[in-house]
């Protein structure tokens, strides 16, 4: 079993940047797959990006691509995101999840990862 916790979120003025962490506990950490999802006001929680295991497979959604970063560090049982170029519309609240790496893609899909952290708010100001 794994538990995720996240920090680093902030209100920010638009094209700047924030790196987010989530800490993990558990020994299997680095066998899981992560991921990041966000939620805004209203809206459904939408994937942002993915990572296998070792860190070689990486997917973004395309309104992210190019401007954020996930990267994992398994010796200290942390993933990041790195937001750069931010804009009003990445305001949301940005969850952590862990998942089963048995996949033959990297999901894209909440209900596929079953370890979730409690959220950390990002709101950028236009």
């Amino acid at each position: 079993q794994v538990q995720l916790a996240e920090s680093g979120g902030g209100l920010v003025q638009a094209g700047d940047s924030l790196r987010l962490s989530c800490a993990g506990t558990g020994r299997t950490f680095s066998n899981y797959a992560l991921a990041w999802f966000r939620q805004a006001p209203g809206n459904e929680r939408e994937f942002v990006a993915a990572m296998s295991p070792s860190g070689v497979r990486t997917t973004y959604a395309d309104s992210v691509k190019g401007r954020f970063t996930i990267s994992r560090d398994n010796a200290k049982n942390t993933e990041y995101l790195e937001l750069n170029s931010l804009k009003p519309e990445d305001t949301a609240v940005y969850y952590c999840a862990a998942g089963s790496a048995s996949y033959s893609t990297l999901p894209n899909t909440p209900t596929l990862y079953s370890y979730w952290g409690q959220g950390t708010q990002v709101t950028v100001s236009s």
